[in-house]
């Protein structure tokens, strides 16, 4: 084992692996350490340049005696070993001479540490399972390791963040999470620990981690490197900008994003998405965007209208860009067999490719592959078409849909992709998915880039990275899963998310109980970063196997404007469109926010109120900014709820205008017309 500073980084060596540690931006560390020689030399989402630190090394030595060995031995077993520190603003990692690893804050307490289960010589601390913090198992054959880092578990340890998983818990200690995208299923692996410090798991290798009572542990399937962040502060708030200045952080939301988006599935014409915006704006309703939905295209991969059913759409986007309206429309990464573009991506190496089997990813509405967007020459040439496809006809935001990808199955053993396998690449996708519009829009000159994407990994946001949760049941437990999911992709450092309100599989329209859940859920959509209307709205409409030049054409659900749902229910509907209008400065300012620090738009109860042990209990409210409690109705027949208020400030009741005294449980209205809102009563009104 040999310890040594080189170019302030703190290096361990031992039997032919390195250990590296070094300064990444203020407060924190970045921990990297290669098996063998053959390094992977990727900063994966560690790409912004962030600011420099000059570290406080230490090296000493340090007497250690093997226990093994009687008293009067000890001479012959003396060792003389050294163990080191390096120290960056409020965090410190400490390297004992057996190579462990422990963190402290600026106070001297310590924030985590490896767990090993091995000998210590030193401590004279003897345990003969044999378990290693940082354990590499060559895949035979290959220079690649299947990677375990485990940590230490702490008691009085919460853990919130790591991206968008379909459950119900915040915390997520206690939990076994995958790392691996799915439909609905974002794993951002950043999380932020209630002791005061935050952690990157920086690898987009398919593996999972485990919060257990007794060890935390991330799996890698196969990697080749250990590689992960640290940062130390003294607050959440503190955390979350350490952490975005070093993936990077969203630009400023651009106003279109801060309105209400109409979307259903699906407008099979031009003409049917006119008439429905005509129709809102008739009734004197705010509309910021509408989306023109999947298979509005010929075949998959061609990137374009089919022209009978969209004529011209140039002057559509100019007619409802002249009512306010933004056009979003969707793009597929899937490339159909026989479309006009499957031969040449295929010869350029511009696809997904499969190790073994049939080389088709999925075969919905035709065999499709997914492209490889880590290519970066795919990436240009999708965008090449989009650009000449969609953005000279006036479309400027893109709904950048299966974005995980969806494989049908998920064999991630089976993937390859130009970055590498997938089992060492795979989480990368959605992000590399959306560089290419990002990038393809600001080579065009524009200043603001939105996309809607279904999928998400560390370091997204700065793309410009709207996440939805995907194809999510029409249920109030699904409802209760999106809360979460929302406050957790914030908490890992992606501000803009949304839903499909009222969910996306399985609601009836003319069912009083789904009308119900909409009212609920749109109550709650209006208090999103992004307000939007989805869902394939059952029983989808009947009609015969339609085609056009011998393709399949989709169907549609039925309708999903507010207007749809009975006269009562539009309006409370209508309602809530107006109560976003007037939040509209306030979320623009909270938006600034996120941009400028990293602080999530929507969040938890304790990320403001840390020093209030009682807001960490209140998991199904949260905060929208700093100055508005939010507390959903997500179930059945509930007409009131308790909501917990922060000690500190008083509050007023948004649908009575009482006052409450904060640090105490509250009984709220909640009548189907009503979320119960409250929002801090200090002389300023936002509600």
């Amino acid at each position: 084992m040999h310890i040594y500073t080189d170019d302030d980084r703190l290096i361990v060596d031992d039997k032919g692996s390195s250990l590296v540690i070094e300064c990444h931006g203020e407060d924190s560390l970045r921990v990297r350490m290669y098996p063998g020689p053959d390094r992977d030399e990727n900063d994966w989402a560690l790409t912004e340049k962030v600011k420099d630190v000059k570290p406080v090394i230490e090296i000493r030595e340090a007497d250690v005696t093997d226990p093994w060995y009687k008293e009067d031995e000890y001479k012959k077993y003396h060792i003389k070993a050294s163990e080191g520190s390096i120290t960056n603003g409020r965090i410190t990692a400490r390297v004992s001479s057996e190579g462990w690893i422990s963190y402290y804050n600026s106070e001297g307490r310590l924030l985590t540490e490896e767990f090993w289960r091995n000998r210590d010589r030193i401590n004279r601390y003897c345990v003969p399972l044999r378990i290693s913090a940082r354990e590499f198992k060559a895949v035979q054959g290959t220079t690649d390791h299947r990677l375990t880092a485990r940590f230490e578990a702490f008691e009085d340890e919460k853990i919130f963040g790591m991206g968008q998983y379909q459950i119900k818990q915040l915390d997520k200690k206690g939990t076994v999470l995958e790392l691996c995208h799915r439909n609905s299923q974002s794993s951002v692996p950043f999380f932020v620990s209630s002791r005061g410090y935050g952690f990157l798991w920086n690898n987009p290798a398919i593996g999972r981690v485990t919060f257990a009572e007794n060890v935390t542990e991330w799996e890698a399937y196969s990697t080749k490197k250990l590689d992960y962040f640290i940062t130390a502060g003294d607050s959440y708030r503190d955390i979350e900008k350490n952490y975005s200045a070093a993936v990077g952080r969203a630009p400023m939301m651009p106003e279109y994003g801060l309105g209400y988006w109409q979307c259903k599935l699906r407008y099979r014409t031009q003409e049917e998405l006119l008439k429905v915006a005509r129709e809102h704006k008739k009734r004197g309703l705010p509309m910021d965007a509408i989306v023109v939905d999947f298979f509005h295209w010929s075949r998959q991969g061609e990137f374009k209208f089919e022209k009978r059913d969209w004529p011209d759409p140039e002057s559509m986007v100019r007619e409802l860009r002249e009512m306010g309206i933004e056009t979003v429309v969707s793009v597929w990464p899937t490339i159909d067999e026989r479309s006009e573009n499957y031969r040449e991506m295929d010869e350029k190496g511009y696809l997904v490719k499969a190790d073994r089997g049939l080389p088709f990813h999925m075969t919905w509405m035709g065999d499709t592959v997914f492209y490889d967007p880590t290519n970066p020459e795919a990436r240009e040439y999708v965008w090449e078409k989009c650009r000449e496809n969609y953005y000279k006809k006036g479309i400027k935001c893109f709904w950048l849909d299966e974005a995980e990808p969806e494989y049908g199955p998920y064999d991630f053993d089976n993937y390859r992709y130009y970055a590498g396998p997938a089992l060492q690449t795979s989480n990368i996708y959605p992000l590399m998915y959306a560089k290419g519009f990002y990038e393809g829009l600001k080579n065009e000159g524009e200043e603001e880039v939105l996309s809607l994407v279904r999928c998400a990994w560390a370091g997204s946001q700065k793309y410009g990275v709207l996440t939805w949760s995907g194809d999510i049941h029409s249920s109030f437990r699904a409802m209760r899963e999106q809360l979460q999911a929302g406050l957790s992709m914030g908490m890992a450092g992606i501000p803009w998310w949304t839903s499909d309100i009222g969910g996306f599989l399985g609601g009836d329209i003319k069912d009083e109980g789904f009308k119900e859940l909409l009212l609920r859920w749109f109550a709650f959509g209006a208090f999103c970063p992004v307000f939007r209307m989805h869902g394939e709205r059952s029983p989808w409409h009947e009609r015969e196997e339609e085609f056009i030049n011998g393709v399949r054409q989709l169907t549609s659900g039925q309708d999903n404007e507010v207007w749809s749902f009975g006269e009562e229910n539009y309006e409370i509907l209508k309602k809530y469109l107006f109560i976003r209008e007037r939040l509209r400065p306030y979320i623009r300012r909270i938006m600034k926010e996120a941009s400028e620090t990293g602080t999530p738009v929507m969040r938890p109860m304790f990320y403001d109120h840390s020093d209030d042990s009682e807001t960490y209990k209140a998991e199904d409210q949260y905060m929208f900014g700093d100055r508005l409690i939010v507390a959903p109705v997500m179930e059945a027949g509930v007409r009131e709820r308790r909501v917990y208020l922060p000690k500190g400030s008083s509050y007023r009741e948004a649908a009575t205008g009482k006052i409450h005294e904060g640090g105490k449980w509250v009984t709220a209205v909640a009548t189907i017309d009503v979320i119960p809102v409250f929002e801090i009563d200090d002389g300023e009104r936002i509600l």
